[in-house]
């Protein structure tokens, strides 16, 4: 699926805590690595945006501060979207991209990945090999959750969301160290964690579908998600994004 558009503002603080992470299981990034400010492009109601604006917050320094300082934010008006974006940063014309080191990435999950590894900070990308492999299938999957949710808005059967939010919950019973899809707070739960903010509230009121009933390992994912900070401090009003998908979108996602 291509990057989606949302637009609005949020609020975003500068310090924050995540859950402890286990050192055997999760190596620490290069530290100084990164030394000039960076600029993350980006939408404030773009789910992919948002990847990486989790992914920004969720790297916390041995002070406790994330990157707000090494990586600041540029705001992008996808309604009228400046021609010195496409012209001077990043040709594709879409958000999120990351300017860095005088060059400038896109797309959500890789940008996730690249700050992960080139930034100082607790890792979120697991080391042990079997869970890394799992990792990347969680991630790859990602996509095919997004086409599954949208084509049961559009239709009648609701065949396909059910199946796809039951690979999420069998998903979350693989690790027992954690509520989290490996366990312990990660790249893999970023990734999915904007979708679900919208699609959640938006069965609920399109189609009357609640996709935590019967899936406890979900539920608890979402409870311990909104515990997190760095998560947080992207968030909307439930509501807000309900109206904007059904007025802007007819509950599709086109791109960023």
């Amino acid at each position: 699926m291509r990057e989606g558009v949302f637009l609005a503002g949020v609020k975003f603080f500068r310090l924050f805590s995540i859950p402890a992470l286990n050192p055997r299981l999760f190596l620490m990034a290069p530290q100084g690595f990164a030394s000039s400010t960076s600029k993350l492009y980006t939408s404030y109601i773009c789910p992919y945006a948002q990847r990486v604006w989790i992914a920004r917050n969720s790297k916390v320094a041995s002070n406790f501060v994330g990157l707000q300082e090494k990586i600041k934010l540029v705001p992008i008006d996808l309604e009228d979207r400046p021609s010195w974006y496409k012209e001077k940063v990043y040709p594709p014309n879409k958000v999120p991209s990351l300017e860095h080191d005088n060059e400038v990435r896109g797309e959500s999950l890789d940008l996730m990945k690249y700050i992960d590894s080139s930034f100082e900070g607790p890792a979120l990308y697991p080391n042990d090999p079997a869970m890394r492999e799992f990792a990347e299938e969680l991630l790859s999957y990602s996509d095919t959750f997004n086409r599954a949710v949208l084509f049961s808005l559009k239709g009648e059967s609701l065949n396909e969301i059910s199946s796809a939010v039951n690979y999420l919950e069998t998903a979350l019973s693989k690790f027992s160290n954690g509520p989290f899809f490996l366990g312990q707070f990660s790249l893999v739960d970023i990734a999915y964690a904007p979708f679900v903010e919208r699609f959640h509230p938006l069965l609920l009121e399109v189609k009357n579908y609640d996709i935590t009933t019967g899936r406890p390992m979900l539920r608890s994912w979402i409870e311990n998600m909104n515990k997190i900070e760095a998560y947080k401090q992207t968030k909307r009003d439930p509501q807000e994004l309900v109206a904007v998908l059904k007025k802007r979108f007819s509950v599709t996602l086109p791109p960023c």
